[in-house]
């Protein structure tokens, strides 16, 4: 974007649909850095590459895997929603203090505690992390946006000591700097490959939700912004940290404010579920969002919400269906 916000170029790749074996939800790495080169290519082609002065990579929160020495992934990466450690996110709730992030059925720092058992794992880094490294090679930092969920403290500015009591895992962790710190330039291949001036920078990203907040312009206390993905994501920008776990409230610290939210588990991967983007934009026109359906809805892929309830347990309620589809959508 130009400086007054003016969209100069863009791309998108998809992504490969994560893998699911009931609780436990993957993907494999190699498939965001695959998806990277297109789009990073794409852009490239779109404006002269000697431009670029930076890249920072926004990831979803909560996403982590393990790598060895090398930066290499040992294994896939278990994604955000992925539930698939209860006996560790029991730990880390026996621990953690009520506000921290890291609580939940979806615990990042209970997954993490799991890649530290797998043999070669010298690091657990989250998505952004890990694709930082890749371009720069340098493999062992994080924002403080994308470790909140993993435990970092925000308030603070660093990782707790409850954490240490957790065993392996404390070690493991990157070290956190705040979002758009400086970590490196982009590696002589990298440059080369992509035409970049080897003194492109490479900074710390944040999470997809913070991104989208910054993306709409909001600056002030108290402006707010929704945004609607594979879950529905919902942020307000304070002058002070607020956290209510029991409604999956937390914050991010951005620059001197904090950005105050949660994430939904309902969202646009439930659409999907039910229409095709072709139907979706035949039955657009006909929805009247002023007229209540009738219908009492709480739309989940599958039992579990995070926010505005933080209910692991939270069954899902579709029916009855009706018979015409726009008042279903």
């Amino acid at each position: 974007m130009t400086a007054a916000g003016a969209i100069v170029a863009h791309a998108g790749a998809p992504l490969p649909p994560s893998v699911r074996d009931g609780q436990r939800v993957e993907q494999t790495p190699d498939a965001w850095w695959q998806a990277m080169v297109v789009v990073l290519a794409d852009v490239i082609q779109q404006l002269d590459g000697a431009a670029m002065r930076a890249i920072a990579i926004d990831g979803t929160s909560g996403t982590v895997l393990g790598i060895d020495a090398s930066g290499t992934p040992i294994g896939p990466a278990r994604m955000y929603d992925d539930a698939a450690a209860p006996l560790e996110a029991a730990q880390v709730a026996a621990l953690a203090p009520a506000s921290s992030a890291a609580r939940g059925a979806t615990s990042a720092l209970a997954r993490a505690m799991q890649l530290t058992t797998v043999p070669g794992t010298a690091r657990v880094l989250h998505q952004a992390d890990w694709l930082a490294g890749r371009l720069s090679g340098m493999f062992g930092i994080s924002d403080e946006n994308n470790a909140l969920k993993t435990g970092y403290d925000p308030v603070t500015r660093q990782w707790p000591a409850w954490i240490g009591e957790l065993g392996a895992v404390y070690a493991r962790l990157p070290r956190v700097v705040p979002a758009g710190t400086r970590i490196g330039t982009v590696l002589p291949v990298i440059a080369a490959r992509f035409r970049l001036e080897t003194s492109t920078a490479i900074v710390t990203g944040t999470t997809d939700g913070c991104a989208s907040f910054l993306a709409t312009g909001a600056t002030l206390p108290g402006e707010a912004a929704t945004a609607l993905g594979t879950t529905l994501v919902v942020k307000m920008l304070s002058d002070k940290p607020l956290f209510a776990p029991e409604y999956g409230l937390y914050s991010h610290r951005i620059g001197d404010l904090w950005l105050a939210g949660g994430a939904s588990n309902s969202g646009g991967a439930v659409l999907a579920q039910y229409f095709s983007g072709e139907q979706l934009r035949q039955l657009e026109a006909r929805l009247d969002p002023d007229r209540p359906t009738g219908l009492d809805y709480y739309p989940l892929l599958q039992p579990g919400e995070r926010f505005p309830i933080a209910n692991p347990a939270l069954l899902p309620r579709l029916t009855p269906r009706p018979a015409d589809d726009a008042r279903f959508l």
